[in-house]
């Protein structure tokens, strides 16, 4: 299965999936495509050091909104990816693409959805709020994609307690090591599988 990955910053759930495809876990997936939404994402150094094309398409270089999604979904689909991969991606996806790949598109979020997900949580923000609130178990959650932010049917999610001594960037390290770069590399897995159906809007996983 052809897989293009969306980043926006250093890619490191980006390297996992890269390193899982290495090691044959993922030995039925290819990364056909990263998208990133600007020339700065440390990603883009990632995928040229392992051969993978790239290319960045920021939402400033074209005149509107639907200039570039309809150049998004022209991308992704002379890629070749079946499966559309949000690995650290900030941006709001366009209409066009959530329609063409109906289904086909999940994200990893820093949190236990539904706490601590909607529009600005991001980066270390679901850390500090997870802090802030003093939650005793925080974790990562991959979804399929819809239009909005974070709402799209939950396929996979694992946890870890939160420390005493946590700050948010501890906390954040620990959730990307322990949760992220766990379950995402297992859910593409799944996919490629086959194995996740979704009924009334609700994703189940076959064992």
């Amino acid at each position: 299965m052809k897989i293009a990955v969306f980043v926006s910053g250093g890619g490191t759930n980006l390297q996992a999936i890269i390193d899982n495809i290495k090691s044959g876990f993922l030995s039925d997936v290819e990364i056909s495509l990263v998208v990133a939404s600007n020339q700065d994402a440390y990603a883009l150094t990632r995928a040229a050091e392992n051969n993978i094309p790239s290319v960045v398409l920021s939402k400033k270089a074209f005149e509107n909104n639907d200039a570039w999604d309809m150049e998004v979904v022209a991308k992704v689909k002379e890629s070749g990816a079946e499966l559309i991969v949000l690995a650290g991606y900030l941006s709001l996806l366009g209409p066009k693409l959530v329609h063409e790949f109906s289904n086909r598109i999940i994200n990893i979020h820093p949190a236990l959805i539904p706490s601590f997900c909607g529009a600005g949580m991001y980066g270390i923000r679901p850390h500090e709020a997870v802090l802030k609130r003093g939650v005793k178990v925080s974790g990562a959650t991959v979804h399929f994609v819809n239009e909005n932010y974070d709402e799209g049917p939950i396929i996979m999610q694992k946890a870890v307690d939160v420390l005493p001594d946590d700050t948010p960037e501890v906390l954040q390290k620990r959730i990307m090591k322990e949760c992220e770069q766990v379950i995402l590399p297992a859910t593409i897995k799944k996919i490629a599988e086959g194995k996740v159906v979704i009924e009334n809007n609700i994703a189940k996983v076959i064992n």
